[in-house]
């Protein structure tokens, strides 16, 4: 999710209404208020709506919504005459680039910050950490066309943004924040990408820090955006967003030439959708033209073509749009999901707990009953937390997430004990002893069953208490073990042991390893127990 500050006297003189009709309605559009204060509130959006993810891209879905300002955005795009050429040796590095030019801006320090905020959380939603996308936005005044996109050697310096020393571009990779953070994009090729105008001027070292030299102020009136990156459907789409948002805040928008190729190409993509097929799926019974009324409150060009079906044209910024069923989403949107009868099913049924739930509360029973308080992990998480923390070998059969949003999120969980080591880091701060448990789903070779985890923190926290607290929770659940000599790293040597049930090993529990400790940035000893709940008698299949 993203969280997005929109300040109320910028955005109501871009939406050209009130901030009370704008808050509102704005949760209308598929958005949570998470805070008001006295200036500005602060918005979640999800992260499939990065075109929202600015006050100027939130007002022009405003203005739709409230009938203000309707039907498709057109932006035009006129020639700047300025041009770039993409070095051959970055086909392996960083391959991709688009450009433009936006003239006629006057920047205060809201709107500064609202384009700023936007570069960041679309590198984060549509750039995934930067490593598909990263955009650079400069002061056009500064530097002079035609510009240049190279593969420069690792020892070319120049001043990076915020600092007042020239310094080698390997040299930022270990002393500046953004070099710091960002090196393991770069810092396995021999060469790194540059831009560089006409006079060898250094715009920017993309994806890590623009040139000091080209820092937008309040006084920058024209910008040129460059966008790198290794995905081109991303850096288009990141290229529309900030294109068009620029232009909402009064920008006039002006193309440039790569290698003879002209960008940005900010033109609606249009698809034809069926009335009928929208309103079965919504339940509603919509006529062409008022189903066509209700697009253009969501900005969407839409014409009724007499045949029952309708031409949609799809802005550029609507990334989103995949398939025909998110333009019905948009249909059921804007009329009102309040509007929608609800309809009770024809068949009357009755329903009962399934028997993994039975058994998921019992094991909270136990735990409860022994002073444990539940947490509930997200089920995805990343190989870091799972094994790198824990000082385990990755296992086979982790299911990964095709296109994960961000680096947290990027596996399904296979344990849960790392996530309970999680949470102790992020509840340092409250005071001990602090004793979680979970119970849950996890999946292996694409297969789901339930495991338990509890943990312990505190300074006297041992093998015996995690011995303890294993032998209580399966007497409980009537599982007949025995334990031998464990030899999973996440715990200290001689501390640990393994818990088998028929002869095979259903779970672990002792005393957490000082590494683990130290990787999670805990101060005291943890003791830990984890449990395959397939090892129950009568688990469901077994």
């Amino acid at each position: 999710m993203a969280v997005i500050s929109l300040p109320y006297r910028y955005l109501e003189r871009l939406t050209r209404t009130d901030r009370k009709t704008i808050l509102n309605k704005i949760a209308l559009i598929g958005s949570d208020i998470e805070r008001t204060e006295e200036d500005h509130v602060d918005v979640e959006f999800f992260p499939d709506r990065p075109d929202l993810f600015s006050p100027e891209g939130v007002a022009r879905a405003m203005r739709g919504f409230l009938n203000i300002e309707t039907g498709l955005p057109v932006y035009p795009v006129t020639p700047s005459g300025l041009s770039f050429t993409v070095d051959p040796g970055l086909a392996e590095i960083r391959p991709v680039l688009c450009a433009a030019v936006i003239r006629g801006l006057s920047f205060d320090d809201e709107s500064i910050q609202s384009i700023m905020s936007l570069q960041e959380a679309l590198h984060w939603a549509v750039g995934r950490g930067r490593s598909k996308v990263a955009i650079g936005i400069h002061d056009l005044s500064k530097v002079t066309g035609p510009f240049r996109y190279i593969a420069a050697p690792r020892d070319f310096s120049f001043v990076p943004l915020d600092y007042t020393e020239s310094m080698t571009m390997e040299e930022m990779l270990e002393k500046h924040p953004k070099g710091k953070a960002y090196a393991h994009l770069v810092n396995n090729f021999k060469k790194f990408p540059l831009i560089l105008d006409a006079h060898d001027q250094v715009l920017s070292f993309p994806p890590i820090i623009n040139g000091e030299l080209t820092r937008v102020t309040t006084g920058t009136t024209d910008i040129l955006l460059d966008t790198t990156g290794t995905d081109r459907r991303a850096v288009m789409r990141a290229v529309s967003i900030v294109c068009t948002a620029l232009a909402e805040a009064g920008g006039k928008l002006e193309s440039v030439t790569i290698d003879g190729q002209v960008c940005p190409d900010l033109s609606a993509s249009a698809r034809t959708i069926s009335v009928a097929e929208c309103n079965k799926l919504l339940g509603l019974s919509l006529t062409p033209e008022e189903m066509a009324a209700l697009l253009h409150r969501m900005r969407f060009g839409a014409t009724p073509d007499g045949n029952g079906t309708l031409r949609v044209d799809v802005p550029c910024f609507r990334g989103d749009i995949m398939h025909n069923w998110d333009i019905f989403e948009d249909v059921a949107i804007a009329y009102g999901y309040e509007n929608i009868q609800d309809n009770p099913p024809d068949t009357f049924t009755v329903g009962k707990p399934h028997p993994v739930q039975v058994l998921a509360m019992l094991v909270r029973d136990v735990f409860c009953g022994l002073g444990y308080l539940e947490v509930m992990p997200f089920t995805l998480t990343n190989e870091e937390v799972l094994f790198t923390r824990m000082r385990r070998k990755e296992r086979a059969g982790i299911l990964h997430v095709l296109h994960p949003i961000s680096i947290e999120n990027t596996v399904v969980r296979t344990e849960l004990l790392p996530l309970l080591m999680e949470f102790f880091t992020l509840n340092r701060h409250r005071e001990l002893p602090q004793r979680l448990f979970t119970v849950g789903d996890v999946v292996v070779d694409c297969s789901t069953y339930q495991q338990a985890s509890g943990v312990s923190t505190h300074p006297d926290a041992d093998f015996s208490e995690a011995y303890a607290l294993a032998d209580v929770v399966l007497h409980e659940l009537s599982v007949e073990y025995t334990v031998t000599e464990s030899d999973d790293p996440a715990f200290i040597e001689g501390r640990r042991a393994d818990i088998l049930v028929n002869g095979k090993k259903a779970g672990v529990f002792g005393e957490i390893h000082p590494l683990v400790l130290n990787a999670f940035a805990l101060e005291h000893p943890v003791a830990g127990f984890e449990i395959d709940l397939r090892a129950v008698p009568g688990y469901p299949g077994h």
